[in-house]
């Protein structure tokens, strides 16, 4: 049975979800797509054309696009057009919304090729400020996080192996992009390795020994880590143990702490450099 029909170089029309080049966006899972044992053939999923216009920017390599049929020479077009000799599967709304169990946000999926892990020595080079995300799991909270650093002057981000990858798909949507601008790599070393690079961790915890944010102390140093937890317990007492300081946001009317995402947006402002 005949399913595809190309119509135009390379864009293929599709009428079925039995389309092999499809699978990308349609049956592979997201440990699939990150491919741990062969990480050079690792893939993820930018959504939106903005998100993979800002991934092109950034240098990133386009492996396959898939679009409605009308964005073609609408949303997609110039998308298409800089990145010649890609596979382009399109199809109606209809169809593409039961393909990825979920209507396309703008109508524009780019699979691509998951750049090479950086080293940590190569991420701090230069930082004055860098946050480190330890054991947060939700891929909102992970995007929201990269776009407040992004837009706040954090450095680089640094994630324990526990953390949710940032090239999950949704991740990458809600960072608005900004996981392909601000440099980010695995902590495998743990706090030793920030260390090693002159840096100072500060905890976000609320404990009986934390300093107030803005205590001044924190502002003045030179080279600052931000450690931020887990949504529901927090850091963990080996991390925290593990911090030069410890420190918490002043609150208000009995609230007693802010969402990850939310308290990492008043942090790298408090803290930022200079």
């Amino acid at each position: 049975m005949i399913t595809n029909k190309p119509t135009e170089n390379h864009i293929t029309e599709l009428v079925s979800l039995d389309e092999p080049g499809a699978r990308l966006f349609s049956t592979l899972t997201e440990a699939q797509l990150r491919n741990r044992l062969e990480p050079e053939k690792g893939i993820f999923i930018a959504e939106s054309p903005k998100v993979i216009r800002v991934a092109l920017d950034a240098g990133l390599e386009p492996v396959a696009l898939m679009c409605e049929r009308r964005h073609i020479e609408g949303d997609a077009a110039d998308i298409i057009a800089r990145c010649p000799g890609v596979p382009v599967y399109t199809g109606s709304r209809e169809l593409l919304g039961s393909l990825t169990g979920y209507t396309l946000t703008r109508g524009v999926l780019c699979a691509m090729r998951r750049p090479q892990a950086a080293t940590v020595a190569s991420v701090l080079e230069g930082a004055r400020r860098v946050a480190v995300i330890d054991s947060v799991v939700d891929t909102t909270n992970i995007g929201a996080i990269f776009r407040s650093a992004a837009a706040l002057g954090i450095d680089a981000v640094l994630l324990t192996p526990s953390s949710c990858d940032p090239l999950n798909r949704r991740a990458v949507r809600v960072s608005m992009g900004t996981v392909f601008l601000v440099p980010w790599t695995w902590l495998e070393g743990g706090y030793a390795e920030l260390r090693s690079h002159g840096f100072k961790t500060v905890a976000m915890a609320l404990r009986d020994d934390s300093v107030s944010i803005d205590d001044p102390v924190l502002s003045a140093c030179d080279r600052l880590a931000i450690v931020l937890g887990t949504e529901g317990d927090g850091l963990a007492d080996s991390a925290i143990k593990g911090a030069d300081y410890v420190c918490r946001i002043p609150m208000s009317h009995g609230v007693d702490s802010l969402n990850v995402a939310a308290a990492s947006a008043v942090a790298f402002w408090q803290l930022r450099h200079g």
